[in-house]
């Protein structure tokens, strides 16, 4: 009996188990079942403009970062930019002039700004021109300029295009779509221009998104491009502007990296050149400017040297400049980051000749009269001063100085550098220039002259004048002279 009742037991025990496997099962089946019923709910609430929504959003933001961290002088007008501009760099400004050149026929022509201080001597026979090195403008060379003035001499500093106040970047006309980069980049240029929620508001009025607009618009449309010039292009502005101007014959002085660019135009065009001054200027193999132009061109390196005025000042002072001023190389820093100046420096250095072969320049018959004098840093370093003497060999013909300051001379021994330039320019030959007399005029366009003088009488003077100043206004206009802001023309990469 009881073999009998411990089996009855153990078949209860058994029973009970199963019935407790059921009920989990039919417990996790229930649960399962409540997690999946909003899963099949959940598609028929999705809004068809959803994706559109969170696209636009995204874009909206990546623009707002770019803006915030871009510079604030590319978007402002040019009166804005040029009172965000350091004391210095608006006077510097105010006291130029832009004048027009013509690089490419089917463009239009860059504005470039020029500057000069009246000599003490009126109408000096002698005339200077000097050419900035690589990441550099006419602003850096302001004492120099000063020095020079004091001495008689007339002195003239450009900013090549690319740099300084010079026009920075080309408007040129673009076709067709350049893929998903180039729709991303139109479309936040898009937001940039018409707004944050521009996109928005197309939504609401339409429902849509508009599409077909943004389509139309992008298949022909118009954009600044960053000026990306070579040699031969840099040798036909500074023809340009030694006619503009009337300064041939002019004695040229070529800093840094100005020799490379201009090198093949000076052979070419000897005669409009009376003198040759090199002021440390890298020839090949190593052929490059003091400031290295790859610190603008990788990326986060250049947001940190351009965004904050430590880092660039630092730059400037280990590659450049050991005396160079906080302020000084922070105005630097500031022409470098407006508009497009960061990308057109980057082009135009890569565009630098590389084949150029001192020797052989220095020794062509063009130039074997050319007065030449070669200025170099004693002081910069060992290798830098055995780069000096290997140059001077290249040019056996070149009066060799040396100065006590850095790579950037007119920075840190301006005085002394006027010294040696206006030394070397008057002990050669006074240069004799050719004036121009307009031609007389007629008999019979006289006479009807002075009859429209003799019937109109006083008031046909004060009409006269009157004409007058508004034609001389017209013409300082014209010629580019800046006005009380400092701003003479309308730039389109400020």
């Amino acid at each position: 009996m009881a073999i009998i009742t411990e089996e009855q037991e153990s078949d209860q025990q058994q029973q009970q188990q199963k019935q407790k496997q059921k009920q989990k099962q039919q417990h996790s089946n229930k649960t399962k079942s409540k997690t999946q019923k909003p899963s099949t709910t959940q598609p028929q609430q999705t809004n068809p403009l959803s994706f559109w929504f969170y696209f636009t959003l995204s874009i909206s933001l990546v623009t707002l970062f770019f803006l915030f961290t871009s510079s604030p002088l590319s978007s402002s007008s040019p009166q804005q930019w040029f009172l965000t501009l350091p004391t210095t760099l608006r006077q510097h400004y105010s006291n130029g002039r832009t004048i027009k050149v013509q690089i490419h026929p089917n463009q239009q022509p860059i504005h470039l700004f020029t500057f000069q201080l009246d000599p003490t001597i009126p109408n000096p026979s002698e005339t200077v021109l000097i050419l900035h090195g690589q990441a550099l403008s006419s602003y850096s060379y302001r004492n120099l300029i000063q020095s020079l003035s004091t001495q008689g001499v007339r002195v003239i500093a450009i900013d090549l295009p690319g740099s300084g106040f010079s026009d920075k970047s080309v408007e040129v006309s673009v076709e067709g779509l350049d893929g998903i980069f180039g729709r991303f980049s139109y479309v936040y240029s898009e937001i940039k221009e018409k707004g944050f929620f521009w996109a928005f508001d197309q939504i609401v009025e339409t429902g849509q998104i508009p599409y077909e607009e943004v389509l139309a618009r992008m298949s022909k449309r118009k954009v600044n491009k960053p000026i990306d010039l070579g040699p031969e292009e840099i040798g036909k502005v500074l023809g340009e502007v030694i006619g503009t101007l009337g300064l041939a014959p002019v004695h040229l002085v070529l800093h840094d990296s100005a020799l490379g660019f201009t090198a093949n135009w000076v052979s070419e065009n000897s005669d409009l050149v009376s003198s040759l001054t090199l002021v440390d200027t890298p020839v090949p193999p190593s052929n490059l400017g003091a400031f290295p132009i790859w610190v603008l061109d990788v990326p986060l390196i250049r947001e940190v040297v351009l965004g904050f005025p430590y880092v660039f000042a630092k730059v400037v002072n280990f590659y450049c400049s050991k005396r160079i001023g906080g302020l000084d190389a922070d105005a630097h820093r500031v022409l470098l980051k407006s508009g497009d100046g960061r990308k057109a420096v980057v082009a135009i250095g890569k565009n630098l000749n590389s084949s150029f072969d001192l020797t052989e320049w220095g020794c062509s018959d063009r130039l074997k009269d050319m007065p030449m004098q070669l200025i170099w840093s004693s002081d910069w370093s060992e290798e830098w001063s055995s780069e000096g003497n290997r140059v001077a060999g290249a040019l056996p013909r070149a009066k060799f100085v040396t100065h006590s300051g850095g790579r950037w001379a007119q920075e840190d021994v301006a005085v002394e550098i006027a010294e040696k330039i206006s030394q070397f320019v008057s002990s050669l030959p006074k240069t004799v220039r050719k004036v121009e007399q307009e031609p007389p005029i007629p008999d019979h366009v006289q006479k009807m002259f002075d009859e429209a003088k003799s019937d109109d009488g006083h008031d046909h003077h004060q009409g006269h004048s009157h004409g007058h100043d508004r034609l001389g206004e017209a013409h300082i206009h014209e010629a580019g002279y800046m006005d009380a802001y400092g701003i003479g023309h309308e730039p389109n990469d400020w």
